[in-house]
Formats: C-alpha cells, structure tokens, sequence
C-alpha cells in the first residue's frame, strides 16, 4: 500500500499519515498476511511527482500480538540501510471504545501532533457488501475510520464509506429504451393519422425523419453502454463523451457513522455528483433555462411559416398527459369489464359489485381525462387538414388553389390558442340521463380516407357539414354506457334479492335450475358490457389522432431546434434521474426501522436537496441552467416498493417504467422486508419526491460574476425553491405529526430555520453560504435527501462535504473546537495530491478555490469596449500578480 506526505505550507507542522487498510472479503486475512507500506514524499504538486522515502513490512500476526495492538515500524530506504521515519500502525475495531484504553491513547500521543488516528474497518464494509438491501445497488466501498476527541475529553470513533451506486449505468439505459420506445410509438401513430392534404404530408414525413434520426442516435448509444462492463462510475476525464453523455458524473454515496460513548450511534448520508448537465453538447449558447425560452418565444413565428396552430407548452403537456393516460385506462377498462362479466358468469354478487365499483372508478376517471376542449378544438384542425377540404369548402376544382387558400385560413389564426375561435360548448348531456342511454350515437365516423364522393357519404365532410358537437356526443355516451351497465347491475341484484328463499323440498330443484342456467346474469349483462367497451375505443381513437395531430403540430414548428432540446433535455434528465434513484434507495435502505419516516414517507413524500457549487459565470451558466430545467423535470417521478421475485440480486435492481411526461421507477425489496412495510405502501402507493436546488458559486469565478457578471439566475433559483420548501413542509406539518422526525442536538425549530432561509435568499450578499447551511440543515432535519454537486463533483464538492461532516461533529457529537480543524485537515489528507493542490487554505473551508491566476484575468473582449475600462484592467491585473506572488 502506498502513503504520500503532502507538503504543507506551514513547515513547523510534523507531517502526519493518515490512512486505512481493508481487507475485501474475497481476499480475507489472516496472521501470516503480510503488509507493506511504501511511503512518498509528494513536493512538487504542480508537476504530481513525488520522492521516495522508505518503506516498512509487518505481518497481521505481528499487529495482533504486539501489546494494545500497536506497532511502530521504522521506514527504511531502498538500500534497507537508512531510516528515514516511523509509521505507527494499531487495529481498532468499531464500537470497542474502553473509557481505560481511550485514556491511555491520550497520554500516549505528543501534545503537538494531531491526536486524529486514521485505521481501517474492514469488517463494517464487509458486512454492508453482504447485506441484501445493499449489494444490488451499492459496490466497491472505501471505508476510513477516525478517533476524535469530545469537548469532555472523551473520544469518538468515526468511519466514513464511500461506496459506487450502480445505478448510474443501469438507470440511464433503461431510460434510452423507454425513450426509443416512446419515439417508435409517436412515429406509429403519426402513420396511423390518415391521409392529410400535400402541406401536412410532406411536415409529417420530416417529423417522423427526426425521430428516426433521434432513435437511431439512442440505440447506437445504448449499444456502446451494453458494451461496457465492471465500470461504476463515470469519471470527469469522460464527462464530454459523447457515448456516456446520459451517465452522471461521478455518482458516489458517502455515510458518516459517529459512534460516541454512552450514546447511540448515529449516521449522516449524502450523495455526490456532478452536475447534470449536457457537457458533450456544449454550452456556447446557453443551457436548458435559456434555451427553452428563446425557443417558446420563437415558435410563434416558426408556426406562422409552417401554417401550423401555436400551443402554448401547458397544451402540448396535456396533449401528452391525454395520450398517456388514455393508452393506460383504455386496456385497463377492458379487463375490468371483462371481470365483471367473469363475477357474473359465477352469479357472485360481492364480487359483481368489487368489479362494478372498479369499472366505474376507471371509467370516470377515463371520462375526466378528455373532458378538455384541446381535443375537440384538435379534431376541427385535424379535419381541416384532411386532402379535398379547402376546395370542397370554396367549390373549386383546382386542388392546388384550394390548398393555397386553405393554409392562409390556417395561418390566419396562429397566434391564438387552440381554443380561442371556436364556439364554446359544454356537454350538454348529462351522465345521468337516461333516455335512449343503451342505443347507438348517430354521428359522423372520421375514418383515414380522404376519396371523394356524396357529400353526406364522405368520410371527411367540409366545414359546413363537420358537426362540432359530435365529440361531446361521442365523449359523453361513454358516461351513458357505463349507467347502462350500472343500472343493469342494480336491476340484477335486486331480482336475486327478491326472489323467495326455498323451502328445503324446492332446495335441490332450485339448485339444478341455477347450475344448467350459470350465464344468465352474464348473458344479460354482455350487451351493455360489450357497448362501453366499443364506446371507449372509439372515443381513444379519436382522442389519439387528436392529440397526435396537436404533437404534430408542436413538432413541425420547431424543426430542428426542438428535437435538439428534446435531446438535451433527455440527457439532463437521465442523469438527474439516476442521481435520484441513488439518494432514494440510499435514503429507504436506511429508514426501514423507522416507522415515523415510513408514514412520512407514503403520508407526503420525501424532500430531496440539491446544494449547486456552480458559478454564474461563463459555461458555468450554461450547466446551471441545464441543472435547474433537470431537477425541475425529477417532479414527474414517482416511486413504488414492490416485492422481489427472488432475492437474487438481478431481481433487486430498481426498475423504471412510464413515458417522458411521467416516469415510475420500482424499488423491489426482499419478501421478508417488505412485509414489514406499512399497508400503504405495500399495497403498491406511489411515493412522491420534492426535489429542491439551491445554488451558491464560491470559486474565483463567482467573484468576478459578482463584480462585473450577473447573479440574477441564482437569486431566482434559489427564491423560487425557497418557495417550494416552505409550502411543503407546511403539507409536512399538516399531516405529519413533528414526533416523526428525527432529533438533534440543534433544538433550533424548523420554522425558524426557514425564516431565517427566506431572510439570507432575500439578502445581496456575496457568496452567502450560509443558504446552503441552512438548506442542509433543513433537509436532514426533515429526513431528506442530501446531494451535493459541482462541475465534477470533486474540489469544491469535497471541500464542502468535508466540512459539512466536521460541523455535524461538532453541532451534534460535541467535537473539541480545538479539533475542528485538525479533524478537518485529516479528513482532506486522503485527497490526491492534484485536488489539495487546488485547495491552499483548507481551514477556510468550502469557499476558496484557488486555480492558475491566469483564470482571474477579466474578458479583454469587454474590456476593450474603452481604452479607460483596458487601463484599468491592466492596472487589477498587475495588482492582482504582485499580490499573488509576493
């Protein structure tokens, strides 16, 4: 094993080692394993060189042997002749902490050293890869203990494990299928529109080329993802790679276990990654934020060259929520009608009304789903553009003139929404009505020719002769349908309530007379049964050319740029994804004893914290604008525990299901632990996530963005998820009772944390971290989900951690003062030598990162703008150089 000395900038300081050694489980030892420790002495950062030392062998036998488990081993040089140090080597075990030994420890260590052990603990990394809740998703832990000491002079044991979340592969390539899936089945429908007239054809060909060039993309990256094997993670080296561009960078999982004598112990999680974002597409132009608004404001005018309908995004999403939900119920209806003929075919009447009250359940459901005017308003627009309209309409017999004049129609009105211009009606049948509710609708069946012929024979009347108040027909006698069935039952039920109980002679009669005729309930209620059902496909046929015809539209006026943030969006979001499905799993696996987290958890869902080290500065913007639009997106997610088939670990991995506009991801858990879940969440609840980003830049960037820059992105980003916290933990408190959340040390009340949240969101301060502090604070004390990012997730993310950790020690474990920033400094010696490098002054904590001074130099681009603004610039600059190398 190989140690390195830092070199520090205070040279009066002894330098001290500070590492572990584990023992993976495949490799076990024993007391005849041999250890050997290599030291370095790392001096010039810069260049990553380092010198040797010396280097010193012992035997596990050896360490167990030697008297309070310690050895202290001298390092010899190359040659083995020359010492060039010692390495104190001692065995600590987790939870053996003796009040005698502890005191003894003390006195044993010089006053001037730091009194901060760091050892292994072999055995707890073992245990956690063993554990069924943790293999499947959590690999390759790296454990480190430490020994701190408590304001009274006692002594705390603190291990930290950072573990790799496989998740970050598995998430996104289950993403990619449901995406190319989702864009095969737009493409599907898109054909099955029917003929249009020449204009829409030839828009309809280029859309469904996009998406073919889009799921062409998807599958050759997804192939490129199968092809990878052992890797966990993605590094930052690969964070532009265009083949792991839907992998977060550097997903890992770290978990502080304090163990403290006479209390219990306590642990701390948190999740690390990069931020999401679309590093392979560059950010030249800005991120998601930015885009997406440039683009809404510029399809108005795209739809005015493309003679298309404006929709506003709220339409578009209710365009697809209509898809998506009908493509569910409409199968879903059928069975359960299909059940309900079972239960009658059984002459069951607890079952008939079981299945009875389901079928309605969906149904209305189904019925509430299309009442919206955008899909009558879309099948006048869909029946405009069917071939033949315009000149029927003006009586013309040149197609091409009809044609002309049918697009300035069109174009006439594209600034409005969909349904501004069309006559307002409401249903004007009620779903209690009950004349004529079983006989058919005489209306009018748009099918997918466009041939011509009679007036009142063709499939696709004009203007004049289209009847708008067919889809109210049409969408309301599903609800008359369903009386039908409704009243059938009733009636059924109440004839076999008023029949005469038998006398015992008539029993057995009765009895055969029941069993030759079983069908009769079933027989009489298959024509009402039977109508529904075709009413529900035909109203789904007519909704799904609709609002295909609506996504059509929506895509035609935004080639190519829609497609491209489509594609960028997906990419944030699977990150962003993983990133959740991480923490969540992480987050369960930790709760499952704790009853007051589980009925918060099914009760309103949890909170899931993002802190963003991002600055607002150059591409940096662009990567939080993307990050925003990406964790805003996380609130179309649900979870779901489901039980595991086996306990095999393949069946263990969290599944996701559902399309872009809504996404389901399963966690399967073992038989024996899910049934010690509550009811609700057995039974299948979906569990919410509310995800919050709040962003505070701290390196050298932020500082010139606050000098010259602008900060407005930040303060909006923080203020509006400010917003979001606030109202839910005031749902929190409305159905949770307080008890349930976890205790600290900390008695400060939440609503005061969140005052004081709202007073420092508000504030103009530079560099105010302490909306991170307080953010942080507020998610753990709401049994939350703690993330933490960066670019990359490694100097300003680990800093931030690292300081976290040290602050948590000593808020609620009572850490010496005097230890707190040797405690530090121990816990930042097991960086590389590049990443210390970066950090100068690590008492500072998480808000100086100090790069290549060329990095402060300010854009001459701006500066040249006046020969007073480049004296000046000038001026800073040698200022700046004098002091930086004085």
């Amino acid at each position: 094993m190989d140690c390195f000395r830092l070199s520090k900038n205070r040279a009066n300081k002894d330098p001290l080692f500070l590492t572990g050694v584990t023992f993976p489980s495949e490799y076990p030892a024993s007391p005849e394993t041999l250890v050997k420790l290599t030291v370095y002495d790392a001096k010039d950062k810069s260049q990553e060189s380092s010198t040797f030392l010396g280097s010193a062998t012992f035997s596990v036998g050896d360490l167990l042997r030697a008297k309070d488990e310690r050895l202290t081993l001298s390092l010899r040089s190359s040659d083995g002749v020359c010492a060039a140090g010692t390495v104190v080597v001692s065995r600590l075990k987790m939870g053996e902490m003796e009040e005698v030994d502890v005191d003894h420890i003390t006195t044993d260590i010089p006053s001037h050293k730091c009194p901060v052990v760091c050892e292994s603990a072999s055995h707890a990394c073992i245990d956690r890869e063993n554990n069924p809740l943790t293999g499947p998703v959590f690999k390759n832990p790296v454990c480190k203990v430490y020994r701190f000491q408590t304001v009274d002079s006692k002594w705390m044991l603190v291990r930290e494990q950072m573990e790799e979340c496989t998740l970050s592969f598995s998430i996104p390539k289950q993403l990619l299928s449901l995406y190319i899936q989702e864009d095969m089945s737009r493409v599907q429908d898109l054909r099955e529109l029917g003929e249009l007239s020449p204009h829409w054809d030839n828009l309809r060909k280029e859309v469904m080329t996009r998406y073919g060039g889009i799921i062409n993309s998807y599958q050759e990256t997804l192939a490129e993802l199968d092809k990878i094997t052992g890797r966990s993670f993605k590094p930052s080296c690969c964070k532009a790679q265009k083949s792991l561009e839907f992998i977060p960078i550097n997903l890992h999982t770290q978990r502080m276990r304090v163990t403290c004598p006479r209390k219990t112990d306590a642990f701390y999680d948190i999740v690390t990654v990069g931020a999401p974002a679309a590093h392979f597409q560059g950010f030249k132009c800005g991120g998601l934020q930015r885009l997406l608004s440039r683009y809404e404001a510029e399809k108005k005018s795209f739809s005015t060259a493309y003679q298309c309908i404006y929709y506003s995004p709220e339409h578009t999403a209710k365009a697809q929520e209509v898809l998506s939900t009908v493509s569910l119920l409409q199968p879903l209806i059928t069975s359960l009608a299909d059940q309900l003929l079972q239960a009658a075919q059984e002459h069951s009447s607890p079952g008939l009304r079981d299945a009875l009250k389901n079928l309605s359940d969906k149904t209305e459901q189904f019925v509430h789903t299309l009442k919206d005017e955008l899909v009558k308003s879309a099948l006048l627009a869909l029946h405009a553009a069917r071939p033949g309209y315009v000149s029927k309409n003006q009586k013309q017999t040149p197609v091409q003139g009809g044609q002309h004049q049918g697009h300035i129609h069109q174009g006439s009105d594209q600034n409005q929404s969909p349904v501004q211009g069309l006559p307002g009606h409401s249903p004007a049948t009620s779903v209690t009505e009950t004349t004529a509710v079983c006989n058919n609708v005489d209306g009018s069946q748009t099918t997918t020719r466009g041939d011509g012929g009679p007036k009142h024979q063709d499939s696709i009347p004009h203007h004049k002769e289209y009847d708008e108040e067919e889809w109210d027909r049409v969408w309301a006698n599903v609800a008359k349908c369903l009386n039908c069935v409704i009243a059938m039952v009733d009636k059924l039920q109440e004839e076999d309530n008023s029949k005469p109980e038998p006398v015992p002679e008539q029993q057995q009669l009765a009895d055969v007379i029941t069993s030759h005729n079983p069908g009769d309930w079933r027989e009489q209620l298959r024509p009402p049964v039977t109508r529904l059902k075709e009413c529900v496909m035909e109203v789904v046929e007519k909704a799904k050319r609709a609002m295909t015809f609506v996504l059509l539209q929506e895509a035609a006026c935004s080639i190519p740029q829609g497609f491209f943030l489509q594609q960028r969006r997906d990419v944030v979001f699977s990150q962003a994804l993983a990133a959740l499905a991480c923490g969540f799993v992480m987050r369960l696996y930790a709760g499952m004893q704790d009853k007051g987290f589980l009925r918060q958890l099914h009760l309103v869902g949890l909170v899931a914290q993002f802190e963003s080290l991002l600055s607002t500065y150059s591409e940096e913007i662009g990567m939080l604008e993307d990050m925003e639009v990406g964790i805003s997106d996380l609130q179309r997610v649900v979870f779901q525990i489901t039980e595991a088939k086996t306990d095999d670990l393949s069946d263990l991995q969290p599944l996701v299901c559902g399309r872009r506009d809504h996404f389901t991801v399963e966690v399967p858990l073992p038989r024996l632990v899910f049934q010690t879940l509550p009811e609700e969440i057995r039974g299948g609840k979906p569990l919410r996530v509310f995800p919050v980003l709040f962003n505070v830049g701290i390196n050298e960037q932020q500082t010139i963005a606050e000098r010259f820059g602008d900060i407005s992105l930040q303060e909006r980003i923080n203020q509006r998820n400010f917003e979001m916290l606030e109202a839910y933990y005031k749902s929190l408190s409305e159905k949770v009772p307080l008890e349930c959340l976890p205790c600290f040390q900390t008695q400060t009340d939440i609503k005061e944390l969140l005052e004081t949240l709202g007073q420092n969101v508000v504030t103009k301060k530079k560099k105010n971290v302490e909306i991170l502090w307080i953010a942080g604070t507020i998610c753990r004390r709401l049994n939350g989900i703690r993330f933490t990012s960066c670019k990359s997730a490694k100097d300003r993310t680990s800093m931030s951690v690292t300081l976290e950790q040290c602050a948590l020690l000593r808020d609620e474990h009572q850490l010496s003062k005097d230890f707190f920033i040797r405690a530090l400094d121990c816990m930042r010696s097991r960086l590389t030598q590049g990443d210390i490098g970066q950090w100068e002054d690590p008492e500072a904590g998480a808000v100086t990162e100090n790069k290549p001074a060329s990095r402060h130099f300010y854009p001459i681009a701006l500066l040249l703008v006046s020969s007073h603004l480049l004296v000046v610039w000038l001026i800073l600059s040698l200022v700046f150089l004098l002091a930086k190398y004085q």
